[in-house]
């Protein structure tokens, strides 16, 4: 069985914010910008998209940015509605080794919204894989079946573009977005002396410490050592 981290959702450097995190621990993910502003209506935009608290993701960013963000399209991706998971890119590619039964877990970065709270890694949902691949490996019945809820398969464009590079990955039961956001890092220092989101010590006692690589801070997916791996899938199991 194989537990893989992987850094999702909006931050500082893509999108300019970390997500919002509320007091009692709930949170609304944010997807990351999906190019410029648009006019096109039909498109999901940070202004016409409502997240599962009922808010416009748009309220979310400081009144100095709404203004430049509020038509920019969303990149929704992962999805949780239909679990889907999409990647075209080189650092991604090591995710073609999951198999049914693993469990891909998202982590994001999210930031005290109603309350002072620092910013900070939270696990935010998981998949627990069902099927994966890649694009050029299914039919299009099965794309449209499996992923079609997929950003990267619903932009025909981009896909026909992508699709003999692009890792889908689609999670079975058991797949969720989390209702509490669990942390997972502290502050460290990289070798300049830099602060540096790595792996809790907590943390630590659950998914190892990937081979004394403790950053998580922007990382490609981070493989739990088999010596861990029953604890980890517990434990992310055991997350609502």
């Amino acid at each position: 069985m194989n537990v893989v981290l992987l850094r999702v959702g909006i931050d500082t450097g893509s999108g300019g914010i970390n997500g919002p995190l509320f007091a009692d621990g709930s949170f609304e993910f944010l997807p990351i910008p999906d190019g410029p502003a648009t006019s096109a209506p039909a498109l999901p935009t940070y202004a016409n998209t409502k997240g599962r608290y009922g808010r416009a993701f748009i309220e979310y960013f400081p009144r100095s940015r709404r203004g430049r963000m509020s038509n920019v399209p969303l990149h929704i991706d992962p999805e949780f509605d239909t679990f889907t998971y999409g990647d075209p890119t080189p650092p991604k590619r090591g995710l073609a080794r999951l198999q049914l039964g693993d469990l891909l877990v998202f982590y994001a970065g999210l930031e005290g919204h109603d309350f002072t709270c620092a910013p900070r890694l939270y696990i935010v949902g998981f998949f627990d894989v069902a099927v994966v691949g890649l694009a050029s490996q299914f039919s299009e019945a099965e794309i449209a079946q499996l992923f079609g809820r997929n950003a990267h398969v619903r932009d025909r464009t981009a896909f026909a573009d992508q699709r003999e590079r692009l890792l889908l990955v689609k999670g079975g039961a058991g797949s969720r977005l989390l209702t509490r956001a669990v942390p997972i890092s502290e502050v460290g220092k990289n070798r300049l002396g830099q602060p540096l989101k790595i792996l809790s010590v907590a943390m630590r006692e659950i998914f190892g410490d990937f081979g004394g690589k403790l950053s998580i801070q922007r990382s490609p997916p981070r493989r739990v050592d088999p010596n861990f791996v029953d604890r980890a899938a517990t434990f992310v199991r055991s997350l609502t």
